[in-house]
């Protein structure tokens, strides 16, 4: 795996990973996010719906959570989870969390660390989780750690201990890994933890990096408990340590301004679950991101509210709006025969109203999160491509006050 890098302006990277994969013959662009999969499958759409849609990443994230239960199966299979599940040729990446199903905290231990499947609590071993790698066969794999998501205020102690588990998974996982046939050809990601403890997180950092892993991962950065300029600063620190040759992955964050602030901070790829979440609560991803814009497209955004219901000063129509969405369940939408985003080519947009998503939903018809799903991913992928394009077009401030704008 080698990458390239075209430009870093202002802490923002772009570039290429090339070589990718088991076979070596794939490549990614970044800043870009992975398509997100349950049980091996991007959630409500089968293999012949997500081909209608466009700009569909290379990268795979198969969630540990919904597949741990199942790799005895894959293990007889013996060909890997890749040909299991009909992806045969995508780059597969296996995390151990699902950020859409946060898992409770308090069952992590010096020897196991614990995720929630349908049939409740399964507690790993690396033991354990390396006979899950070498059954699923992926391209890169989240190696184990104590990623609890440690809230303001946590005592050194516990960041100190969240750190010594994490490194002590991962000498366990790569010494299991060398001796692996299976795994020869498969990429282990290191994890950074530490909580807010800034300490801690460098610490992670300096060791994490002596160790032969294929990338780094982020994690601990989200959730709503830690402030933006706190968690933004702490984020910084951690990857002026990384090494450049080596891509930076995060978790947990999938928000559009977020996403900014952390490309931003030379984070290179994020997972893909925001679009998931937005189609399970009935909401539309409807979000601008196009920072170039005709004259006549200004002035008509200048004058109306826009597809995200705000104002021109930015502020939330209703109090109940969540920003870069509309609610697809809100009855104004019964008789609204416009597109779900104006101009967006997504199969939905283009075949369907608002008012028929609206109908949908509130009848508790499967076909609605199909729909939703496609136009939501389409957009998002496409919001990824845009900040590729603000980087290459030295417009990256301009996609960032655009999207600021946007949010309550």
């Amino acid at each position: 795996m080698k990458l390239i890098l075209s430009s870093v302006v202002n802490g923002c990277r772009l570039g290429k990973l090339t070589e990718v994969g088991r076979n070596g013959t794939k490549t990614i662009d970044f800043p870009g996010c992975l398509l997100y999969t349950r049980t091996g499958s991007a959630p409500h759409l089968t293999h012949d719906t997500l081909h209608l849609i466009e700009k569909v990443p290379e990268p795979v994230q198969l969630t540990l959570p919904t597949l741990a239960e199942h790799h005895e199966v894959l293990e007889a299979y013996k060909e890997g989870i890749g040909k299991f599940i009909g992806m045969p040729d995508s780059l597969l990446y296996c995390s151990l969390h699902d950020a859409a199903s946060p898992c409770p905290s308090g069952y992590n231990t010096n020897k196991t660390v614990s995720v929630w499947g349908g049939g409740g609590r399964i507690e790993l071993t690396v033991s354990k989780f390396m006979e899950i790698q070498q059954a699923f066969k992926p391209d890169w794999y989240q190696c184990m750690a104590d990623g609890e998501l440690l809230p303001p205020g946590t005592s050194r102690k516990r960041a100190k201990k969240s750190v010594d588990r994490t490194l002590a998974f991962l000498d366990g996982c790569l010494e299991m890994h060398k001796k692996s046939e299976v795994l020869k050809n498969t990429e282990i990601i290191g994890v950074v933890e530490g909580g807010d403890v800034l300490e801690e997180r460098l610490r992670s950092v300096r060791e994490t990096i002596k160790r032969p892993v294929g990338g780094f991962l982020l994690d601990g950065f989200h959730g709503d408990d830690v402030p933006n300029d706190f968690k933004l600063s702490l984020l910084s620190s951690v990857t002026a340590e990384l090494p450049e040759e080596k891509p930076r992955m995060i978790h947990g964050i999938g928000k559009p301004d977020e996403v900014l602030e952390c490309v931003t901070r030379g984070v290179d790829l994020f997972e893909g679950f925001f679009p998931y979440k937005m189609t399970e609560q009935g909401r539309a991803l409807s979000f601008n991101f196009k920072y170039k814009m005709d004259p006549e497209t200004e002035v008509l955004e200048k004058t109306s509210n826009g597809d995200n219901e705000v104002g021109s000063k930015g502020v939330p129509s209703e109090v109940n709006e969540t920003p870069f969405t509309i609610d697809l369940k809100r009855e104004k939408f019964r008789a609204d025969f416009s597109p779900l985003v104006e101009d967006c080519q997504c199969y939905c947009c283009k075949n369907h109203t608002r008012a028929y998503i609206y109908h949908l939903l509130v009848t508790n018809e499967l076909l609605a999160g199909v729909l939703l799903m496609i136009h939501n991913l389409q957009h998002y992928f496409g919001f990824f491509q845009s900040i590729r394009d603000a980087l290459r077009d030295n417009k990256m401030q301009q996609l960032k006050e655009l999207i600021t704008k946007q949010k309550s």
